[in-house]
């Protein structure tokens, strides 16, 4: 397949380009200029008529493209961004369209600070942080589209990226939504290439994470549906203890 990937400088994005490349054409996008062996272009997300351009000739979007702190930003890249995108796929027939989001997109502090087994199926409760109440809007213009459109969405949600094994001597309080930037590349690669046919309806989330023992959030769903199963388990984290923030760890 012929891929663009919108916010290919952030965290993840660099991880999915290692994670397909073998298999699959990649134009790796993002607001600031893009060194990468693969086609680049300069795009901002915000903007549609960049967004169709560099869709042009393309078979599917992956959406990593994120801003967290800037008031109007925020909402023009994880809101209008999602809406841009989805746009673009639906005008050039995609099939599919894979799309990220952090925690807060469904599970907000009202869950968080009290619940455990949480799953994809819980009613939204982002808060009211920026980050997520943008993110938030930008998974029900998902739901939207693909009630109104035959295009499957699939938002892979995600919190905290850590390093397979912790520094040594590390101790701390570790983060119970967590998994290693390559295993989460490899359930982008698994929504890429799921049988349609295996979806429920046409708009799913994903819990992208390690079950840990909290057994605060599940990811069966995405080893059910998906069949992604986490290669970095991350053992020594939660035997030792880690904490959210350090030098080895980014949170989404």
């Amino acid at each position: 397949m012929r891929i663009l990937l919108l916010g290919g400088n952030g965290f993840l994005g660099p991880h999915v380009v290692t994670e397909l490349e073998g298999d699959h054409e990649l134009v790796v996008t993002d607001v600031a200029p893009v060194k990468s062996p693969h086609e680049t272009q300069q795009v901002d997300i915000a903007h549609l008529d960049q967004v169709r351009r560099a869709a042009r000739g393309t078979d599917v979007i992956i959406n990593c493209a994120v801003t967290r702190t800037h008031r109007r930003r925020a909402f023009e890249v994880n809101t209008l961004g999602t809406l841009n995108a989805l746009t673009a796929a639906v005008e050039l027939g995609h099939g599919r369209l894979i799309n990220t989001g952090p925690r807060f997109t469904l599970a907000g502090p009202a869950y968080l600070d009290t619940d455990f087994g949480l799953h994809e199926q819980i009613p939204p409760h982002p808060g009211t942080l920026l980050y997520a109440l943008s993110k938030s809007l930008g998974h029900e213009i998902c739901r939207i589209f693909a009630d109104q459109y035959p295009i499957h969405v699939l938002t892979m949600i995600v919190s905290s990226f850590v390093a397979a094994d912790p520094p040594a001597g590390w101790r701390g309080e570790m983060n119970p939504f967590a998994v290693t930037y390559a295993d989460a590349a490899r359930a982008i690669r698994c929504a890429l290439e799921v049988d349609s046919k295996r979806l429920p309806s046409r708009c799913e989330a994903f819990f992208v994470t390690v079950d840990l023992p909290q057994q605060q959030c599940l990811s069966r769903k995405a080893y059910e549906l998906l069949r992604w199963t986490p290669r970095d388990r991350l053992e020594a984290w939660w035997h030792t203890g880690s904490a959210v923030g350090s030098t080895s760890c980014r949170g989404t």
